[in-house]
């Protein structure tokens, strides 16, 4: 990462939210601020609303269409009710300071479970000032994982050169292609943005026709980890993740859909003909589940950077103990890990219920890898969003709505 000012800034909950900040190079004074419950209930109330709820028959048309996150007018005034409630004025006044001198800082933000699908990004200080025109931002991973004894963090320096695994909408046995598990991308199409975006050397799986990419039924666990434990510089998957609810406190049973099979190991229960790679999975490993255990940072050791194109990717910030395919991941070796705070809408549905004929996911999976194979991941994927809320502000139409690119944020070591 650069040298640029970096402020940390950590929240908790306890009936309201306590906040606290300092500067790294002590150069700004520390802080403390509480942000009222009943201010925070409210804002995040109407968050919520403008979130597709994947429960809720209909709620994606909603969101696409009418949502805060779909409009404009309404998604300024949400931005600047988020900023009201959510931004400590004193460190508002020290980004402002900054910004004025033509600083940018960096935040690195870690949000209490009740904030953690803020999209800090989009909040507006001011009508004209969104906190994304004003620093770079970052989400920090629990010192709990980073901090492991056990833990062995592979660096960008040392693994750059080694091949990008990306395992792109595969085929989840039992699932047809427009079920609930089905396809991500659609049909695959030689001509499409993430066809010939992927149609480059040094990335398994290979593939004469980039077609042969996608809905493959080979990407399995067992693929996975040759393909991990053989070394890789990054892993960028794209396709489902199921998140349990917050409420049920075990975010260990987040799932990425594979081409696994029922029959094979693991603690995911199997569903029709297919079992999940289950954060857990990647946690334990095969403890108690063979005779000869293996632990999951052996069997999937991750790359130093790893990008989960999929819905509420990054869901498991949202328990009190994260133990979700995130943490997994930065468990596992990874120093930054590209996530989603909340489910994303596919381009097929963009079509359905809107008049956009583009294809902004996969112009933003694009954007994401494009990130990660930068020199700091961090501000490039933040540049790219800069141009998304230019478009926004300039060009305010469906397919350069927030509610897709603003789902997006990195964790960091």
């Amino acid at each position: 990462m650069s040298a640029k000012p970096t402020v940390l800034v950590r929240m908790a909950d306890a009936g309201d939210v306590y906040v606290s900040w300092r500067w790294v190079d002590e150069e700004h004074a520390r802080g403390v601020a509480v942000l009222p419950r009943d201010d925070v209930t409210g804002v995040l109330r109407q968050l919520a609303s403008a979130l597709p709820n994947p429960g809720v028959s209909g709620d994606l048309e909603r969101v696409l269409t009418v949502g805060a996150l779909a409009d404009s007018a309404a998604e300024l005034v949400l931005a600047q009710q988020l900023s009201r409630v959510l931004l400590p004025y004193a460190l508002a006044v020290q980004l402002y300071e900054l910004s004025q001198r033509g600083v940018r800082p960096h935040l690195r933000i870690q949000p209490s479970p009740r904030l953690a699908q803020v999209p800090w990004e989009l909040l507006a200080p001011d009508p004209d000032v969104r906190l994304l025109d004003i620093a770079d931002l970052s989400l920090l991973a629990p010192l709990s994982v980073v901090r492991a004894p056990e833990r062995i963090a592979r660096r960008w320096a040392d693994t750059a050169d080694l091949p990008v695994v990306a395992v792109l909408d595969p085929r989840v046995p039992g699932y047809r292609a427009d079920s609930e598990l089905g396809s991500v991308l659609g049909r695959p199409d030689p001509n499409s943005v993430v066809a010939q975006w992927f149609t480059r050397p040094n990335q398994l799986p290979t593939a004469e026709d980039p077609t042969q990419l996608f809905r493959r039924t080979d990407l399995t666990r067992d693929w996975l980890s040759t393909a991990l434990r053989s070394g890789a510089s990054r892993l960028v998957y794209v396709g489902h993740v199921t998140t349990p609810a917050p409420e049920s406190g075990e975010s260990e049973h987040a799932q990425l859909h594979l081409a696994c099979t029922a029959e094979t190991t693991g603690f995911a229960a199997p569903t029709r003909g297919h079992r999940p790679l289950s954060a857990k999975d990647l946690l334990l490993g095969t403890f108690r589940l063979t005779a000869d255990p293996v632990p999951g940072r052996d069997l999937w050791p991750m790359p130093s950077r790893v990008a989960l194109v999929a819905c509420e990717s990054g869901g498991d910030l949202r328990f009190t103990e994260a133990l979700g395919l995130t943490t997994a991941a930065l468990a596992a070796g990874a120093e930054l890990v590209t996530a989603t705070r909340w489910p994303l809408p596919t381009d097929h549905a963009m079509h359905t219920f809107t008049t956009t004929t583009a294809y902004p996911l996969q112009e933003a999976i694009v954007a994401v890898d494009t990130a990660h194979g930068a020199a700091n991941p961090v501000a490039a994927l933040n540049d790219w969003q800069r141009t998304r809320l230019a478009e926004w502000r300039t060009n305010p139409s469906p397919a350069n709505a927030p509610l897709l690119w603003a789902a997006f944020a990195t964790v960091t070591d």
